[in-house]
């Protein structure tokens, strides 16, 4: 599906300015020559995410799609899958699958046809069998739609917003469909900034492979994977709600957290004993009792230990993905610093059930 035709860049889009989160730090206890020492924890190291990006994946799901999420997942990563649909309905389970793990899931035409070749009514055929197979298969309409190699045309976007989707391109292109490299799709990823999206695909081995070098540099700029708001089109913060329906968090809101009454939950860290090589951070949930949290590192910084949670570490130990596991709604966990002694985590995002 991919690789057929160069998809063009699309046009400069508008800037969007990101919210800060701000994280609860408390106190820091420094140990120095058995002399315990109360300090006030740093601000600068309570901004979360400076900004979102939306990372999605074109024409799944694919009998790839497994080996994706794992990856994702691993590295704490929610994306945005713009899928085919005649690929959904011969593979049901993966799609669900996507949303299973909370993905976002979207509208890329019925079997990648150019539809600016199609007449109107074709388009809404084409558009409204693809969302039905999605709708059926995972139980989410989907509400963003993306044309198959970028071309468009002023009916097709009407077909789209007449069936209540948004249609959203992309601002850089990963080029994984054009055989780039693990090395170059990095490098490609590295150009994304706040509020922008980036195209890459479902079912290509040097994309799985760039995902820990992409989020590793995501998180060096205090970047983060949001969900693309079907209002604007543009990267926001996450809303807790897997699959679709999302929902724009309001002016001055948390972008950490949906809004409340919207399902999700509230994640805050507090920090806890510092040491010459490492230092433990406390993190608590509020809004719900059964939780998924996920916590990032600044690498070279590693986690090394955790407590009160069923925690999954990304393969560099550099992403904490912590569920609810009963024993209340707080968990902890130790940060070796590996010679960067100054960055603290950051919460990436507080998902409920």
């Amino acid at each position: 599906m991919f690789g057929k035709l160069a998809k063009p860049r699309p046009p400069t889009t508008r800037g969007w300015l990101g919210h800060l989160v701000r994280l609860a730090v408390v106190a820091t206890t420094v140990a120095t020559g058995g002399v315990a020492v109360a300090v006030v924890g740093s601000p600068s190291s309570a901004a979360a995410c400076n900004g979102y990006v939306g990372l999605t994946f074109d024409d799944g799901p694919t009998g790839s799609t497994s080996a994706l999420l794992s990856v994702l997942r691993n590295n704490g990563v929610r994306a945005t899958m713009f899928n085919v649909g005649q690929n959904v309905q011969n593979n049901r389970s993966a799609a669900q699958a996507q949303v299973s793990a909370g993905m976002w899931v979207a509208n890329h035409s019925w079997n990648h046809a150019h539809m600016t070749s199609m007449s109107q009514s074709q388009m809404q055929s084409d558009l409204s069998q693809t969302s039905s197979a999605i709708q059926s298969a995972t139980g989410v309409r989907p509400q963003l739609f993306r044309p198959p190699y970028g071309e468009t045309n002023g009916t097709l976007q009407s077909v789209a917003s007449s069936l209540g989707m948004r249609q959203v391109i992309w601002d850089v292109d990963s080029q994984d469909w054009n055989g780039a490299s693990v090395s170059q799709i990095v490098s490609n990823a590295s150009r994304l900034q706040a509020g922008q999206v980036i195209l890459m695909h479902d079912g290509i081995q040097n994309t799985r492979d760039a995902i820990p070098q992409i989020m590793s540099n995501l998180t060096s700029r205090n970047l983060c994977p949001g969900m693309i708001s079907p209002s604007t089109g543009r990267a926001v913060a996450p809303d807790g709600n897997p699959g679709g329906n999302p929902t724009t968090p309001p002016p001055g809101g948390n972008p950490t957290t949906p809004p409340p009454g919207s399902g999700g939950c509230t994640a805050s860290t507090t920090a806890g004993t510092v040491w010459g090589d490492r230092y433990n951070t406390t993190v608590t949930v509020s809004g719900t009792s059964n939780w998924t949290v996920v916590v990032a590192v600044t690498s070279p910084q590693s986690i090394s230990t955790t407590w009160s949670g069923s925690a999954s570490l990304s393969s560099n130990n550099t992403v904490l993905t912590m569920r609810s596991n009963g024993s209340g709604n707080s968990f902890g966990f130790t940060t070796m610093t590996n010679g960067n002694s100054s960055a603290r985590p950051q919460v990436r995002s507080c998902t409920a059930g």
